[in-house]
């Protein structure tokens, strides 16, 4: 394994090295946040009802992904542990035996998703023309299902080597090709037929199968990292409970926040189609706010994996406080600047008055937050790399149902729409106090985990 051979992340001094790494990933971030912005800004142009559809979709298909990241992230912490042990024969089995995964997952949510489109969606609210567009839509992207879990799995797996430059070209390039698609299905381009909200569906399907075609070229041809034999049926239980004692509860909780996103989306929808257009412009804008940090804690998974598994705990708690400093400049940052450019972002997807100023009105309210939204999101990987599920599940559970959810529902009594943004607002603030709680509790404090390095060996 020609980058597997050997922990990189255990030595070398840690805030170049985070530095370093953070950069590539967060190219690949752009790149997908990018894709999810094109596909609404030509769907935007289609259309309000179509922009409204795009804006019900979104929780919907963040459910599954939410899966595949956790499918992902419990890969990447025990693969980056066993890269710290050296035990690199182990990796190659667990690499192998998560894609293995990732089918029957695959089979079950395509087929499920497929069967219940309509009743779903019309329980979010959608109705009318607009529920007829999303059908158009998810028809399609449910047969890309696989072109979604499986290479999301085979990312995790490239990072936990410590190469972060290949999937975040692999995200590059699927971005670059979904924004040269999108125009040409969706309005008939050329000798391409104009295909509507369909075609951006299309196009989304297409390049994420030449995704999953890199990401598998890489493993299995340049890292050898694959093995093309039939796994023993116990080593193949072994490795999936490895990977779901992690992916399990990591999965959950990514998976808490489309399903309670599904609960916000519903309540905004009872102030118009409009209402939604804008929300869903404006959690997309948020993404795009929120990839640098995405990016470093990527990182912090596998960085934490293979420190904690060589014994240097020390580094880890050293890159936290370099994180937790970031994300309180970086969302300054970005309250700033929504501050100062919201409707003109908000203008750029629809002239719609009523759309702008639902997108000016969370970006307003909720941007301030930022920085704690960024708290939970650093502590998070840092619990999963440490091999603490659990706690880092706890956290975007008690972010949305503990906080989110039911201050939006006393929020929208009191204050209307604007109420339910403040609630989102709010819920940031207290979770990002309660990870770090958690991460002094199961981190710092917690003498279970692997000890420290001698004070030589820590590099600053």
């Amino acid at each position: 394994m020609p980058v597997a051979g050997r922990a990189k992340l255990t030595t070398g001094k840690i805030l170049p090295q985070l530095i370093k790494l953070t950069i590539p990933m967060m190219a690949g971030m752009v790149g997908m946040v990018v894709f999810n912005l094109v596909d609404t800004f030509y769907i935007g142009q289609l259309g309000g009802e179509q922009l409204a559809a795009m804006g019900y979709t979104f929780p919907v298909i963040m459910v599954l992904i939410s899966i595949s990241v956790g499918l992902g992230m419990g890969t990447s912490a025990v693969i980056s542990k066993e890269i710290g042990k050296g035990s690199f024969e182990n990796v190659r089995h667990l690499a192998t035996n998560s894609l293995l995964l990732g089918f029957p997952v695959v089979a079950l949510f395509a087929l499920l998703g497929s069967l219940t489109i309509e009743p779903l969606f019309r329980l979010l609210g959608a109705e009318g023309a607009t529920l007829g567009y999303i059908k158009e839509y998810m028809q399609i992207w449910y047969i890309g299902v696989p072109f979604v879990v499986i290479p999301m799995i085979g990312n995790n797996i490239i990072r936990a080597t410590g190469d972060m430059k290949t999937p975040g070209m692999i995200m590059v390039v699927i971005a670059v090709l979904n924004s040269i698609l999108d125009p040409l299905l969706i309005f008939g381009l050329g000798p391409f037929p104009e295909m509507g909200i369909a075609g951006g569906a299309i196009a989304t399907v297409f390049s994420r199968a030449v995704g999953m075609t890199m990401a598998f070229w890489v493993l299995a041809k340049r890292e050898k990292i694959i093995r093309f034999a039939v796994p023993k049926v116990r080593e193949l239980i072994d490795s999936w409970k490895k990977i779901l004692f992690i992916g399990i509860p990591a999965g959950l909780a990514k998976l808490v926040i489309p399903l309670s996103m599904g609960v916000v989306t519903r309540l905004v929808s009872g102030y118009g189609d409009s209402a939604v257009a804008g929300f869903g412009v404006a959690i997309r804008l948020e993404a795009l706010a929120m990839m640098l940090l995405m990016a470093l804690s990527t990182v912090l998974i596998p960085f934490t994996g293979q420190n904690m598994g060589a014994g240097l705990k020390e580094r880890v708690l050293k890159a936290l406080k370099i994180s937790y400093i970031f994300s309180l400049l970086w969302g300054g940052f970005m309250f700033v600047l929504f501050l100062l450019t919201g409707r003109f972002l908000a203008g750029l997807f629809n002239d719609d008055p009523d759309i702008v100023a639902t997108v000016v009105l969370y970006l307003n309210i909720v941007s301030i937050s930022y920085g704690f939204q960024g708290f939970m999101i650093i502590s998070s990987a840092a619990l999963n790399g440490s091999h603490k599920p659990i706690h880092s599940a706890l956290l975007s559970v008690s972010r949305m149902f503990v906080f989110y959810v039911p201050l939006a529902l006393i929020g929208m009594r009191l204050f209307d729409l604007k109420g339910i943004f403040l609630a989102g607002s709010i819920a940031n603030f207290g979770a990002g106090l309660l990870s770090l709680f958690f991460v002094y509790r199961q981190i710092v404090k917690n003498k279970d985990l692997s000890p420290s390095a001698p004070p030589g060996q820590i590099r600053k």
